[in-house]
């Protein structure tokens, strides 16, 4: 997943002193997300097998968190090493402690191994093999795929989606659930989705920072604001088909069917409120909708899912 909102005047987001320095190069606000995607994907796949949470899965929950942060901590590092001279061009990313070398690229070379290595073994010993397949596939097509695309092409959004859909997958099968199986798949379309939209609305709001680090985004010379506010609401549009096709599947009941088709229709409107206004005011709101959706209607599906 990539970097999210204005970085604000004043140095490094995450405070001073070393503590900050490493908060930044995992960036641990950022993977959050991760980690709550991938509880949730666990706690679905455990209600799918049991009905109930059973308190004996706790374990496995920590070691499948364990694994899955570790991982994406080390994949952030990565991506950050391959980016220096792009984030030194950047306001936003500017003061991160590799482009403002207060952490050498070796030191950090290091760390994204060790961390990377471990959250691969570590899952794949304590929790399932495929987990840790699904891991080191994100790890891959995070950091040789989607990071270099940045600068080719603007589909990057679309094949960045990937790695971050993958977490409730891995969740998925950490808690019991088969690879195979729809419904976990059901759970990265559903994060793929979701992902589309709000980063849209991240890089437009950030286009020129993207323009002058030679990033190709959806955003590039969209001063309007237009192109980048329907594709937030056709791909809004799609999130709110995909909660309707959840219920007629079968895999969550009436209730997620009309919750989350009305959050997905919610965000569609206010996508086109945002086009037509094509001002950074609009589009903030519309980004922070869309990280107030994501917990809302995970909730609600795990309450939901039959």
């Amino acid at each position: 997943m990539k970097d999210g909102g204005d970085k604000k005047e004043g140095g490094n987001e995450y405070g001073p002193g070393l503590g900050g320095d490493l908060a930044a190069l995992i960036k641990l606000r950022l993977n959050v997300f991760v980690l709550l995607t991938t509880f949730f994907g666990f706690l679905i796949a455990v209600l799918s097998q049991s009905g109930a949470w059973e308190w004996a899965q706790l374990w496995i929950l920590l070691h499948t968190l364990v694994g899955t942060a570790a991982a994406a901590f080390g994949s952030a590092v990565f991506n950050q090493l391959m980016e220096i001279k792009e984030d030194a061009r950047m306001f936003r990313t500017s003061d991160r402690p590799l482009p403002a070398e207060r952490v050498l690229p070796t030191w950090a070379f290091m760390l994204g191994w060790i961390l990377c290595g471990f959250g691969i073994i570590h899952l794949a010993a304590m929790v399932d093999k495929g987990a840790a397949t699904l891991v080191a596939i994100t790890i891959a097509t995070y950091v040789f795929v989607y990071t270099p695309l940045k600068r080719r092409s603007s589909i990057n959004t679309l094949v960045g989606a990937i790695p971050g859909a993958l977490p409730p997958v891995i969740g998925w099968v950490g808690g019991g659930g088969g690879m195979e199986d729809p419904r976990g798949w059901f759970l990265f379309a559903l994060l793929f989705l979701w992902q589309l939209p709000h980063f849209v609305s991240i890089n437009w709001l950030c286009r020129e920072q993207y323009e002058a680090a030679g990033f190709r985004m959806w955003s590039d010379g969209d001063l309007s604001g237009r192109r980048s506010g329907l594709l937030a609401a056709i791909f809004s549009l799609g999130l709110s088909g995909l909660a309707f096709f959840a219920f007629l599947k079968g895999y969550a009941g009436l209730t997620f069917g009309v919750v989350g088709g009305a959050a997905g229709l919610c965000l569609c409107w206010m996508a086109v409120q945002f086009a037509r206004a094509g001002d950074r005011e609009s589009c903030r709101r519309f980004f922070l909708l869309t990280l107030l959706y994501l917990p809302v209607v995970l909730t609600v599906l795990a309450l939901a899912w039959n």
